[in-house]
């Protein structure tokens, strides 16, 4: 005993109807390298700050980096932002207390 099948009508394509051409050039892809108008990636800042021995470099954030790593910033000023950063990270650890703000 075998089952009969359903013949199914084909989709009858339009003459008059035309697919989309893809398009004959695609853009060309931008180097990120190359393009970055951020300046240094925050990794690329880290690994500076290690080369010149500060410490703490990794609680740091990108503004931070860039300041310190600047070449007119002082060793006073240097810690003082270490000392606001390592403030606000020991602050974001705790028993779940309400928390001081810290100005930075």
């Amino acid at each position: 005993m075998t089952a009969k099948r359903k013949k199914t009508a084909k989709a009858t394509a339009k003459p008059d109807v035309k697919k989309p051409k893809a398009p004959a050039k695609l853009p060309e892809k931008l180097e990120a390298a190359d393009t970055r108008s951020n300046g240094p990636s925050r990794n690329e800042l880290m690994l500076e700050a290690k080369a010149r021995s500060i410490k703490n470099f990794r609680i740091l954030n990108k503004q931070e980096l860039i300041e310190i790593l600047k070449d007119g910033t002082t060793q006073e000023r240097a810690s003082e932002i270490v000392a606001g950063a390592i403030a606000r990270w020991k602050n974001g650890w705790g028993t779940g207390k309400p928390r001081e703000k810290t100005q930075i």
